[in-house]
């Protein structure tokens, strides 16, 4: 049996107040409008409803750093979880962002699941959604049913828990949550080499085939920059081996946390997902290559549907995160995805009472 965290006595268990304001909405298919800490409300479209809190329901349930094992409510803010995990030396390898403003960290576990967001090590680590073992979720019929366990070994058949993962809210009121965890990498570095986008792109494609220690690669259309972890030796050997000049550490988090001079106000922002062999992209617009080249940051006055076409056809996609700046922020779906999406939230939220049309304007 898991340890119990030494706070979880101070903390809340509110399931049973969200549970009973998630019964009467379907009652009076009254839509609710979840939030936690607010802090990523910028990404999708407008939501119009009753707000959900979940920030009461809070509290690290179980955490036992031997089993690699972390268990918290929905509503917990991510900066305690991440100090629990600081002060055993472990992490969660897939960096998710907090997005705060004004220095107030207020993102909660619940929304970092809800949003599936990763950092800067996530090609070389996974994504949010590969760290999630469990959760508890309240369903659109007003049902708190658990999914997924508290070990890897115990996810087995329609894996609920990982599909919850990125959806927004739509589908259901995730109201705890099991991850997997890792230790903190004994050694660090970050360097910085120059040189121009087609030359990083390459060596990148040529290192990603190598047992290069590499857990970030950015590149700002200057200047590539790598972050090294690992062993003490591995990194330091990796470092003589490509060489470059060794730079703040901070530049990824700032990176994470879209709080470089490149995220300042200006032009639409959008997010490209593409095959990490695409090559520089002749998008009208400033670019900053994240993820060694699977992600790509576009500021842009371009339209939706020029940007879009040519991120298809390199057979990625595109999200706009500039609030209110595109009708539909995510890529629109093609009719046999929309098709499941629908049936999906139909099974899990017929009234359609969660976040109606956060992700799409059909669902």
């Amino acid at each position: 049996m898991l340890a119990q965290h030494p706070q979880a006595q101070a903390d809340v268990d509110a399931s049973a107040a969200l549970l009973e304001q998630v019964n009467q909405a379907y009652q009076n298919g009254t839509p609710l409008r979840i939030q936690g800490g607010n802090s990523k409300s910028f990404l999708g479209r407008e939501v119009f409803g009753e707000i959900l809190d979940t920030r009461a329901h809070r509290g690290i349930v179980t955490y036992d750093p031997t089993e690699l094992v972390i268990t918290a409510r929905a509503g917990t803010p991510l900066h305690e979880l991440n100090a629990a995990l600081e002060a055993a030396g472990q992490m969660l390898p897939c960096e998710p962002p907090s997005f705060s403003e004004n220095g107030i960290d207020d993102a909660t576990v619940g929304g970092m699941v809800a949003a599936g967001l990763s950092g800067p090590r996530r090609p070389w680590s996974g994504s949010v959604r590969d760290f999630v073992l469990g959760t508890r979720v309240i369903t659109g019929l007003g049902k708190h049913l658990r999914f997924g366990g508290e070990v890897m070994k115990n996810v087995a058949g329609y894996d609920l828990s990982r599909l919850l993962t990125g959806s927004y809210g739509c589908l259901g009121l995730l109201t705890e949550v099991s991850l997997k965890v890792l230790p903190k990498p004994r050694q660090c570095m970050s360097i910085a080499i120059e040189m121009d986008a087609v030359h990083a792109l390459r060596r990148l494609a040529e290192w990603g085939q190598q047992p290069i220690p590499i857990s970030a690669a950015s590149h700002d259309g200057r200047v590539l920059r790598l972050r090294l972890e690992g062993g003490e030796g591995s990194v330091k050997a990796a470092h003589d081996r490509l060489g470059g000049e060794p730079v703040d550490s901070q530049y990824w988090r700032d990176l994470n946390e879209q709080r470089l001079s490149f995220f300042n106000e200006g032009p639409t922002l959008w997010r490209l997902s593409l095959p990490n062999n695409t090559g520089v992209l002749a998008l009208p617009g400033e670019q900053l290559i994240d993820w060694g080249g699977a992600q790509r940051w576009l500021k842009s006055d371009a339209d939706a549907e020029q940007i879009r076409a040519i991120v298809s056809e390199n057979g990625g996609h595109a999200t706009c995160y500039s609030h209110a700046a595109c009708d539909s922020p995510f890529q629109p779906l093609v009719n046999p995805l929309l098709r499941y999406h629908r049936q999906l939230k139909a099974q899990l939220d017929p009234k359609g009472i969660f976040n109606p049309g956060r992700l799409y304007a059909e669902i």
